[in-house]
């Protein structure tokens, strides 16, 4: 009955080492106050500078988002008052933006979904304010670092698809390399734009939902949007136009304030920055330093290693992590064997110690290593576990750990019964529950030989001799 529009403003902090237009330190989480000059702060008679790392960074977010690039980048000031913006201004673009007209592919539910780009524009970054009980305290920091925003068409019809978007939109970005997209430590921010109207009559009257720090966030309160706003047309009344805040304790929005127009910011050219022109030479660096992108990458990783939707899916959330499985690939790995051992033991070791798998000392080549040694038999699989999370904290030869441990395979039948016949033994009442069937009482038996063998045995060969000799079959 109803058709639900949804448009995104979506703000990254770029990753230079500098800010947009001085040379104070970008850098996250440093002592407050004290990545600050003149420039940022707007003092009179200071001038700023065009970094053009932020403006390089802008175009390849441009090229990747297929839109249509400006050949100058053309600033202007946007003319507000809020705290944490000494200058009552900001440094923007409004009517000549970096690029327009882009647009994303994204996978959601199977299909691939289309999301149209309006425009993507360079600015500068506000300050960062920080409520301590009656207090409001203020970070500098922040202001003046290089911020892109990215508008899209509405073009999301629910709160999953847009989750589902911006999680594609941060791995996007993430793989570029432009930005760390966290939306949790702000280097990924999104305000939303939702608006209702009964089927086939098209744009309702949109409402802005502001600072929301998580995909989920977003789709919760586009959802509770959603619905307060067909409650409002359905009592008879009209929904107005607002911008309104989430409120994570209690699951609602609330109003925040009416929404500006473009007319109420006042552009005007930024007298002290003239346009800048990159050249021709800057452009082919930027379309020669584009990644393959996270969809495209997903789509050949599915043909050329047999991976499921899911599994390649998995893999190309992080491109370190598709990186290190195509390396451990070519030195030799079997794809769907890598895919189970990275999905599993190595994603728990990555989540326990923090360490990203590509930081440790565990690489795609030694990993390749226990996995061939595992498939030939040299180890078995509790022996490989304890090989891996070896090496992904110290540095060792795979090959020289199992001479130096004793971790080769135990397969002699004539040295695994002794086991058996000392565990089963010990054990007379389970020996007799496996004897009348109970099944799960062999996991006990090979616990036992487990660890009587240091996970050496042949786990078939164990099974076999601990079965055979509670029922009588040798002795």
């Amino acid at each position: 009955m109803y058709d639900t529009f949804i448009g995104l403003e979506i703000h990254i902090q770029l990753l230079t080492k500098t800010k947009v237009f001085c040379g104070c330190s970008n850098n996250y989480g440093d002592e407050p106050n004290t990545n600050v000059c003149p420039v940022c702060l707007g003092y009179p008679g200071t001038l700023p500078v065009l970094n053009t790392d932020a403006l390089f960074m802008a175009y390849q977010v441009v090229g990747a988002l297929k839109c249509k690039r400006a050949e100058a980048a053309i600033f202007e000031r946007k003319n507000y008052f809020y705290p944490d913006m000494p200058k009552n201004y900001q440094i923007s673009q409004f009517a000549d933006p970096v690029g327009i007209n882009g647009e994303v592919i994204f996978p959601f539910q199977g299909e691939e979904h289309r999301v149209r780009i309006h425009d993507v524009h360079l600015e500068e970054d506000a300050g960062k304010m920080i409520h301590a009980g009656d207090m409001s305290l203020l970070d500098y920091n922040r202001a003046g670092t290089p911020l892109l925003e990215i508008v899209t068409e509405p073009d999301l019809r629910s709160g999953e698809e847009t989750e589902a978007f911006l999680r594609y939109f941060r791995t996007l970005v993430r793989t570029i390399g432009v930005s760390r997209g966290n939306m949790e430590e702000g280097n990924l921010r999104c305000d939303a734009n939702i608006s209702i109207n009964t089927h086939g009559a098209g744009l309702g009257t949109k409402v802005e939902l502001k600072n929301i720090n998580s995909s989920r966030f977003v789709r919760l309160a586009l959802e509770y949007e959603k619905e307060r706003q067909i409650g409002i047309v359905e009592a008879g009344g009209s929904v107005d136009q607002e911008t309104r805040l989430w409120n994570e304790n209690k699951d609602i929005t609330v109003v925040m304030r009416r929404k500006e127009e473009s007319k109420d910011y006042r552009y005007f050219p930024e007298p002290d920055l003239p346009p800048y022109r990159p050249g021709e030479d800057f452009f082919r660096r930027v379309e020669e330093s584009l990644p393959e992108l996270p969809l495209d990458r997903q789509k050949r990783m599915e043909a050329a290693f047999s991976l499921t939707d899911e599994q390649a899916s998995y893999l190309c959330e992080e491109k370190a992590r598709a990186d290190y499985f195509e390396a451990a690939v070519a030195a030799g790995s079997e794809a769907q064997h890598l895919y189970f051992w990275m999905s599993g033991d190595l994603a728990a070791l990555v989540n326990k110690s923090g360490t990203p798998l590509e930081e440790s000392r565990l690489s795609p080549e030694k990993l390749a290593t226990v996995l061939r040694l595992l498939d030939n038999g040299a180890i078995h699989g509790p022996i490989a576990k304890k090989m891996v999370a070896l090496l992904f904290e110290e540095e060792h030869d795979p090959e020289g750990l199992i001479a130096e441990r004793g971790w080769k395979a135990l397969d002699d039948t004539s040295k695994i019964l002794p086991i058996v016949k000392k565990a089963v033994d010990a054990n007379p009442s389970a020996a007799e529950q496996l004897k009348q069937g109970e099944t799960k009482v062999l996991g006990f038996f090979m616990g036992q030989v487990m660890k009587e063998t240091g996970g050496r045995a042949d786990p078939e060969t164990a099974k076999a001799l601990i079965t055979s000799y509670v029922k009588g079959e040798i002795v």
